[in-house]
């Protein structure tokens, strides 16, 4: 079994303290193979909200993987936004804004779709597209391929059409030729799962996270994160992942699970 807790959006320095516990306690109930991390791990890249996000992650005590967000780049600070836009994010979390984790049952690939010359909008090089569909293309045998990045792929909403990621068309065609799996953004604080397809075919699927643990929650969404579970093949040889959604309520101070996904891996 292949497990991954996806967090996005903690906005350290917006976050709720009774939720960023709740986080921790089901991160060790569940104890995944990865963490991810999926943008905007700050609410203004300040080294005291780094340093928020770095204490966060070592109590985990689990592999992490993260990639920035728009709101790890400094926005008022317009000096550093310049000459040095990532290096509160690299002082806590390291040098390396494009991860990579792999173990037997799991390739995750990080990519960073933050742009410091622009203010929120994320885009993606066509170097960038390589590189990751290179990488999906070594996966080993029985590996669940996962693509992580912060700016959405795809729309669930109209209003969300004007956040999606600039040059994603050709990076989908890539990576589905490339056999992922599973494509994992935050950015729109907006939990769902949508099959992705090219040419016609089934490619992938795209799952999007809400916010784990701040209080800018959107709309009467609350705070959620996503726990991905891949087991063993079924008895057809065809292979799939649950993907859940688990929300935060007040009322037990605990996540629970509100919506189960079944997805059907190619």
């Amino acid at each position: 079994m292949t497990r991954i807790l996806q967090l996005s959006d903690t906005h350290f320095g917006t976050e709720r303290k009774p939720v960023v516990e709740a986080a921790l306690d089901l991160a060790r109930s569940l104890n995944p193979d990865l963490v991810v991390l999926s943008g905007d791990i700050t609410q203004r890249a300040r080294r005291g909200q780094f340093a928020a996000a770095r204490k966060f992650i070592e109590r985990l005590s689990l592999p992490v993987l993260t990639v920035p967000g728009n709101h790890d780049i400094p926005l008022f600070n317009l000096f550093a936004r310049a000459l040095n836009p990532y290096g509160n994010y690299k002082r806590a979390l390291g040098a390396v804004l494009e991860p990579v984790f792999e173990n037997p049952g799991l390739l995750a690939i990080g990519v960073n779709t933050t742009r410091p010359r622009r203010r929120k909008d994320g885009e993606i090089s066509d170097t960038q597209i390589a590189r990751v569909a290179q990488r999906l293309r070594q996966a080993r045998p029985g590996q669940l391929r996962v693509v992580v990045a912060h700016h959405p792929v795809r729309a669930k909403v109209e209003s969300d059409l004007s956040n999606l990621l600039i040059g994603r068309e050709r990076a989908l065609a890539a990576w589905a030729q490339a056999g992922v799996d599973l494509i994992l953004g935050g950015h729109i604080h907006l939990p769902y799962v949508l099959p992705l397809t090219a040419a016609g075919q089934p490619a992938g699927w795209i799952v999007q996270a809400g916010t784990a643990c701040s209080h800018r929650v959107r709309g009467s969404v609350p705070n959620s994160v996503n726990v991905i579970t891949r087991e063993g093949e079924g008895e057809s040889g065809t292979q799939a992942c649950h993907v859940e959604r688990w929300d935060y309520a007040a009322g037990t101070h605990a996540f629970a699970p509100v919506d189960r996904t079944l997805v059907t891996l190619s």
